[in-house]
């Protein structure tokens, strides 16, 4: 990997101008046999130009149908989806995808691979230019010109990566972009991603199962589920939702050992269902999480 010194060199131009992201009353439901099966339902936020939100729940819970839907690669069955004020387009130009596969072309080389991502239109130098500088970013000079199969799997998803950033996206959409590295290299990718941000604040929506992930890279993290049944009203209806909505405190970097985010992990676990078996167990849920001490 490069040093941070370099990776803010290599960010330059990376990404377009930062939009602003609106999901209003936004549903999704599928056919089944004898009728259909709601996946989300009624999810309204707005996401701000340059921000990084954190997509948090269950397997299932429809995170990435609703990272689609941004992408103009789904379409919802209610609701309006926005970006800079304007409905989503089919394959919408204005955003990049990360996988959760790397899904390179086996036969072009890795460098090839990442060209596939820039704009239509680029001068070839340019776009040479460009893919040697984005390679160089995540750590891939060295493997420019070998194929997919003689790469780690680690490897190709940081081309993946590259190959999303080469857009220059406004909105940059990552669909656990990391979850196939090894714990040192994704630590190394994500302080990469926070680079990348701060030399170019692209919007970023990031899905993730790994909660201390998103603390680290996030301003806020909402947590999509379905909600409670009421004793009274009776059960909820059926589809995800945000059920919470965190705003993470402090500046990124942030410190992976603070207590702060300790507490926040906590708390999205225990919105998971997972026990948190220690006395922070029943601190009521607030919207924005007030600084340490409470």
């Amino acid at each position: 990997m490069s040093t941070a010194l370099d990776r803010s060199a290599a960010t330059a131009g990376v990404a377009g101008a930062a939009v602003p992201v609106t999901f209003d009353g936004v549903g999704r439901a599928f056919p089944q046999a004898g009728g259909v099966r709601p996946v989300l339902r009624n999810v309204s936020l707005e996401v701000a130009a340059g921000e990084i939100l954190a997509i948090v729940g269950a397997s299932g819970c429809g995170k990435s149908t609703l990272l689609r839907i941004a992408g103009g690669l789904d379409l919802g069955t209610s609701g309006r989806t926005l970006i800079d004020g304007t409905p989503v387009a089919e394959f919408d130009r204005r955003t990049a995808v990360g996988f959760q596969e790397p899904r390179l072309l086996p036969w072009r080389s890795v460098a090839a691979n990442v060209a596939l991502g820039l704009p239509r239109g680029t001068p070839k130098a340019a776009g040479r230019e460009r893919v040697a500088r984005l390679l160089e970013l995540v750590g891939l000079s060295d493997a420019a010109e070998r194929r997919p199969r003689e790469i780690s799997g680690g490897m190709a998803q940081r081309a993946s990566l590259a190959r999303a950033l080469a857009r220059r996206p406004g909105v940059l959409l990552l669909d656990e972009p990391f979850g196939a590295l090894d714990a040192l290299t994704r630590l190394k990718m994500q302080d990469l991603l926070l680079d990348v941000h701060e030399a170019a604040p692209t919007t970023v929506l990031l899905v993730t199962h790994d909660v201390d992930e998103a603390l680290q890279l996030a301003d806020r993290v909402i947590l999509l589920g379905k909600e409670a049944d009421d004793d009274e009203l009776g059960p909820a209806p059926e589809g995800a939702t945000i059920i919470e909505t965190l705003t993470v405190p402090g500046t990124r970097p942030r410190d992976r050992g603070s207590a702060e985010l300790a507490e926040l992990r906590g708390r999205l676990l225990a919105g998971l269902g997972i026990d948190r078996h220690g006395s922070a167990r029943g601190i009521a849920s607030t919207t924005t999480i007030p600084h340490f001490p409470y």
